[in-house]
């Protein structure tokens, strides 16, 4: 780096022996207006308006001809993307970032590098790197560590190649399957969502990354599902369901970066919203990190909701509301932020308190050092796909497999003639989620390939047995189809498997993704008729489903000798499931969401309260077809009966239970221990069962295991009457459960002492020991 001087000495802001927040107060100090407001922009310098927008309003909002000698003069906060937007092998684009960053050290009075920023939510999304499966995939594991050692893969990959902030997790709870973005979140129970999400965050941030939650807060409540639609929720909801995961990943995780909701929530933006950003996430929570903006919701605060008369207007709400910076372009942080403020509509004092946040993260991230290097060590050994990134991946994508229903066909018998049918089946986007970079930018450079390698799964079935017979039989999004050679294919199988479900893209370019909502879960095009047409023929069918949500399947489920769900797994999708399909592994998978029977029941997750389940008061039934936390092995798993440390329950203490995990088959696997609690009498309705803690307990064959949890009364807290949380005494139940409708024992407990009234300091996790039994103790 090039270091300036004062007098002949380094300035303050270089002295890494100074502590961070004097550095920065000497910067602030010394910087201009415009100096100041250079630092909370990124600049878009890859989007290429003219062809292939990533997302809608794209190009109207960077259409101006970008000057790079211009927009770097006074500096520069972030660099949007630059792996993110076209093609770039790995080498060529750490070199061309780095002579980037020389350029804006070298443009600029501080001579301050960019922070740089990529999507990396099912991997760094970039040309040649791997491709993990999608949240719901970690979500189906119930496996947050290996979910921490993916994310920290993904966080060594940025670094590799100069990338400082990664924009994941999404920590949007599921709240109904017709929404696009389903596929981008891990579940529809908070404690989940929470759990599995901060590991995430733990493995990128313990890679040296920034991670960013998204999207706060409230956007997959929209009504109907629809992308960007208003969110009607009331304080309750938005309490006790859609924030406590994003309070886990700042408390527990510890996380450095925010970004907030595109959504409204009665009728308040959440850009502008202060008491969200500024009260609830720093005043309450502690967050002391940047929120940086959801690209372009800044101008739409102008645009889209119609709250700010022009740019700077908008800018001067969200910047008081608390973002720090603009992404993915200075629209209004520039020069409107500039002339609001001259003008006195914005206090100077606003763009200081952003300021110094971003200024404190690049301290932070060792931009400001005087040893800096823009670029990367061994930058010409980088390599984005591993073969230790790869055995990641492929874990992680058996663990998600669900085995939802098995009459026995599974795993397929050796020698037995298989067929696999489905416009899936031979797709290697099939496996893919909307923001791995073949799905979300490689469609629109074909000509470049997908830079992986993606086996599908027939090419994977094959590998295993040997010649498989295939036929398409449909596309995913035509409702016009002739099923006469899959049906004949079909017929002369001794088992077929039929791949339906979802092709993830963007803004209608798939059936899954951001803006791609569902009006009915439904399969899409002719693959329900598909698979009754096979079905029909009476060879046992294995339904394979490959979807970024869950669609309603029914009596669909009840033509099929067996039923698998998967969740878009990623680029070794297709080698897991010919694993599970074949017994190479046996299926631990466990439902994040539910599976509806019907589509009419929609939008409902389990976490109903017991009027939102069936009455006999109304004709719609939401049971689903199968429950949260569903999932079948190859080998039948024994429970112990579960002992209970007291039958009385401090309402400022803790509550402890156990009990002993066997696995007498001959084969290998793993099982998932849930905890649910339920809550009989309550000041405010409460969801029938809703998970407190869960453990995944793998087994070789003839071992065992005894798993403990520690259970804080603090868990058992919601939002009462008043809007405080309170842990109110009286009657509990405790499930330890096998899913959210599958009870292996209920433990009735009694909460004893006075109402406690808890804030953000309360416990938010159950502790949870999974101990080896020895094998001579087995069963004892």
């Amino acid at each position: 780096m090039t270091d300036r001087t004062i007098d002949g000495a380094p300035p303050e802001w270089r002295d890494v022996r100074l502590p961070t927040a004097r550095r920065v107060d000497a910067l602030v100090a010394a910087m201009t207006l415009e100096e100041k407001l250079a630092q909370l922009v990124g600049v878009w310098v890859g989007a290429d308006p003219a062809g292939g927008a990533v997302a809608p309003h794209q190009s109207n909002l960077t259409a101006d001809r970008v000057v790079w000698s211009d927009v770097i003069a006074s500096g520069l906060g972030q660099l949007t993307r630059p792996f993110g937007t076209r093609p770039v092998p790995p080498v060529a684009g750490a070199r061309s970032l780095a002579h980037a960053q020389e350029q804006v050290v070298a443009a600029s009075r501080f001579g301050i590098p960019a922070l740089v920023h990529e999507e990396c939510l099912t991997g760094f999304a970039a040309w040649q790197a791997t491709a993990y499966p999608a949240p719901p995939a970690w979500g189906a594991s119930f496996d947050p560590a290996l979910v921490a050692e993916m994310a920290e893969a993904i966080g060594k990959s940025l670094r590799s190649v100069g990338v400082h902030q990664g924009l994941a997790p999404v920590l949007d709870v599921t709240r109904d399957y017709r929404w696009g973005r389903t596929e981008e979140t891990i579940g529809e129970d908070p404690y989940l969502v929470g759990t599995v999400g901060t590991a995430y965050v733990h493995g990128l941030e313990g890679a040296g990354v920034v991670a960013t939650l998204k999207h706060f807060a409230g956007y997959s409540a929209s009504r109907a599902g629809r992308n960007l639609a208003p969110v009607a929720i009331g304080a309750r909801e938005l309490a006790d369901v859609v924030l406590p995961p994003f309070e886990m990943a700042v408390r527990d995780g510890r996380v450095r970066s925010v970004m907030n909701s595109y959504s409204e929530i009665d009728g308040v933006p959440t850009a502008a919203d202060a008491d969200l950003l500024t009260g609830l996430l720093r005043d309450t929570w502690g967050f002391d990190g940047t929120v940086v903006a959801d690209y372009f919701s800044v101008k739409f605060l102008q645009t889209l909701h119609g709250i700010a008369a022009d740019e700077g207007e908008a800018a001067g709400l969200a910047l008081a509301a608390g973002i720090d910076v603009e992404l993915p372009t200075g629209r209004c942080f520039g020069e409107p932020l500039r002339r609001a403020v001259d003008r006195g509509d914005v206090d100077e004092a606003l763009v200081d308190r952003a300021l110094r946040r971003v200024l404190a993260q690049k301290v932070d991230l060792g931009l400001l050092d005087p040893d800096w290097s823009a670029l990367p060590a061994d930058v010409d050994d980088v390599e984005l796909d591993t073969p230790e990134s790869r055995e990641i991946a492929l874990r992680l994508a058996r663990e998600s497999v669900v085995l939802l229903a098995n009459d026995g066909v599974l795993p397929l018998r050796p020698g037995a003639r298989v067929a696999v049918v489905g416009p899936l089946a031979d797709d290697p986007m099939a496996l893919l989620g909307c923001y791995s970079f073949p799905a979300h930018i490689g469609v629109h450079y074909p000509d470049s390939g997908l830079g992986l390698e993606i086996p599908t799964v027939l090419s994977a079935l094959r590998d295993a047995l040997g010649p498989v017979a295939h036929a398409r039989g449909c596309e995913v999004r035509s409702d016009e189809a002739d099923f006469t050679e899959a049906v004949a294919v079909a017929a002369d199988a001794d088992v077929c498997v039929v791949a339906v479900g979802d092709l993830a893209g963007l803004f209608g370019g798939g059936t899954s993704g951001e803006g791609c909502d569902a009006t009915a879960l439904v399969l899409p095009g002719a693959q329900e008729a598909l698979v009754r047409a096979v079905a029909a023929t009476g060879t046992p069918v294995v339904l394979l489903l490959i979807t970024g949500r869950p669609y309603a399947i029914g009596d669909l489920a009840d033509s099929c000798a067996a039923v698998v769900q998967t969740f878009f797994p990623g680029q070794l999708g297709g080698q897991a499931i010919a694993d599970v399909l074949t017994g190479v592994v046996s299926p631990s998978g466990r439902l994040p969401v539910s599976v509806p029977a019907d589509p009419s029941g929609q939008p409902g997750t389990y976490l109903s309260a017991p009027l939102g389940l069936r009455t006999e008061v109304s004709t719609v039934d939401p049971t689903p077809a199968f429950p949260f936390g569903h999932g079948l092995g190859y080998g039948t798993f024994t429970w112990s009966p579960v002992r209970v440390s007291s039958p009385t329950w401090a309402a400022d203490g803790e509550v402890e239970l156990d009990l002993e995990v066997s696995n007498p088959g001959d084969r290998a696997g793993a099982d998932v221990v849930q905890l649910y609690l339920h809550d009989p009498v309550a000041q405010v309705t409460r969801p029938a069962v809703r998970l407190v803690g869960y453990a995944r307990v793998p087994l070789d064959p003839g071992r065992a295991a005894r798993v403990a949890f520690r259970v804080s009364a603090d868990v058992t807290s919601f939002t009462g009457r008043d809007g405080r949380r309170i842990v109110e005494p009286g009657a509990v139940r405790l499930l330890v459960s096998r899913s959210s409708a599958d009870a292996h024992a209920e433990v009735d407990l009694e909460l004893t002492g006075p109402l406690r009234v808890v804030d953000h300091t309360r416990r938010l996790t159950t502790a949870v020991v999974v101990t080896a039994v020895e094998p001579e103790v087995v069963g004892a």
